[in-house]
């Protein structure tokens, strides 16, 4: 195996007392380690760098190096290549996975674009030109996430005051974030989201550069873009990044939503699912993105099911499959969630008329829980006193004696048509 030598004087400095303390995963410091062993550079890079310093538990461990792709694998028994655009290697144990990066080439230097392939738009489409530890920091995108640790010496490695900025409390773009949004558009969410996730304010080029280059997020693949869509959504700041981006003009390009007026039911009921996701979170409660796609999505099905202020049935199942489908264009939802969604959905028309034995089977539907909870925060939004939730809580709790009389009492109190007393009247109203 060759070895690189180092030979870049890397101006390093002693690592803050924050970097000491906060406990890295082991398996990232070993990496490290035996890369260094094999005569190659080594160091913790990114989230996990960030985070430390600004006082947050570290999770996600990534590791930079000189070493090539071929390199890293041939020097970890437990290690894959992936990707073509950006050829990583992923060195694993038994339930933890480091991701290992090459030092990339300065992009914007015509000596090394040469392997570089960019769109007419100047996004990058493949980089894996390989360079020095001082050009993998100038094509990162903020300079909070160039910082480089090595855990080994207690260096820390900072060219761009990513330290003073994390100190400052504020987010700043390496070089003109209106070229590095070009390159890659995706930077615009990834400024959203760490300003919201480390509380930083957002520097005003960088902000100048979302609003210039969101549009570009269109030509994001929706595999990637619904990776972001998690990333920003299931991470405790749900309702606060959908305010963000949609001060931004840049919500459109993650979820295939109408806009909707402060006040009205198609607003309260997303802000009411974004609330729910941030505080199941915030209690270590399991969530699903097909929950929130659904609930986000929910005000659009029933605007395309209305008619004369009334929901056409008809109208409503056929519209399911085509609004996903935009959905789809946007995000790569899972397939998997395709069938819960609309079950969920569905379930909404069962919970509400109960008919017959109905609801006894109903209990019993595996997507019942969701569809349960689907329909508190659609009453929630709606501030429906009609009382179909606490029913529906009722008849959970109580023994088959008393739901056979819950289900006798329900039947004497309807008049009229069953299909007037779907609740889906006010939410159209």
């Amino acid at each position: 195996m060759r070895k690189r030598l180092i030979k870049n004087k890397v101006s390093s400095v002693k690592a803050p007392k924050l970097l000491k303390e906060n406990k890295f995963s082991p398996l990232a410091i070993e990496v490290v380690k035996k890369l260094k062993q094999s005569g190659f550079q080594g160091y913790l890079v990114g989230g996990c760098v960030r985070d430390s310093l600004a006082g947050i538990k570290a999770k996600d461990f990534d590791v930079s190096t000189n070493a090539t792709p071929e390199e890293v694998r041939k020097t970890f028994k437990s290690s894959r290549i992936i990707g073509k655009r950006f050829r990583l290697v992923h060195v694993f144990s038994r339930n933890e996975l480091i991701e290992v990066s090459t030092f990339r080439a300065n992009t914007s230097k015509e000596d090394s674009s040469s392997g570089v392939v960019k769109d007419s738009d100047g996004k990058i489409l493949r980089d894996n030109v390989w360079g020095t530890l001082e050009e993998d920091c100038i094509r990162r995108d903020f300079s909070v996430n160039a910082l480089y640790f090595d855990p080994i010496e207690n260096k820390l490695c900072d060219f761009h005051n990513g330290l003073q900025h994390i100190q400052k409390k504020i987010l700043v773009s390496i070089g003109d974030p209106l070229v590095r949004f070009e390159e890659d558009p995706v930077r615009s969410l990834r400024a959203i989201r760490f300003s919201s996730k480390l509380n930083f304010k957002i520097s005003n080029d960088v902000k100048e550069a979302i609003y210039q280059k969101g549009h570009l997020l269109g030509n994001i693949s929706n595999a990637r873009m619904f990776d972001e869509f998690c990333k920003i959504f299931l991470t405790k700041n749900a309702l606060k990044n959908f305010n963000i981006l949609e001060s931004y003009g840049v919500l459109k390009y993650l979820i295939n939503s109408n806009q909707y007026a402060e006040g009205t039911f198609g607003l309260r009921f997303q802000q009411a699912a974004l609330i729910n996701t941030d505080n199941r979170l915030k209690a270590s409660k399991s969530i699903t993105p097909g929950f929130l796609i659904a609930a986000l999505l929910w005000p659009k099905l029933i605007d395309a099911s209305k008619e004369q202020e009334v929901l056409n049935l008809k109208k409503f199942f056929r519209s399911m499959d085509r609004i996903i489908r935009e959905q789809q264009t946007l995000t790569a939802v899972p397939r998997k969630f395709h069938g819960y969604i609309k079950d969920i959905w569905s379930l909404q028309l069962k919970l509400e008329t109960r008919l017959g034995n109905q609801p006894y089977k109903i209990l019993n539907h595996p997507r019942f829980r969701a569809a349960y909870d689907f329909l508190l925060l659609r009453e929630e939004a709606a501030n429906d006193s009609q009382g179909i939730g606490n029913w529906w809580t009722k008849f959970q709790k109580i023994n088959r004696p008393g739901k056979i009389e819950l289900l006798k009492a329900l039947r004497e109190s309807r008049s009229g048509p069953v299909e007037k007393k779907f609740g889906f009247l006010r939410e159209l109203s």
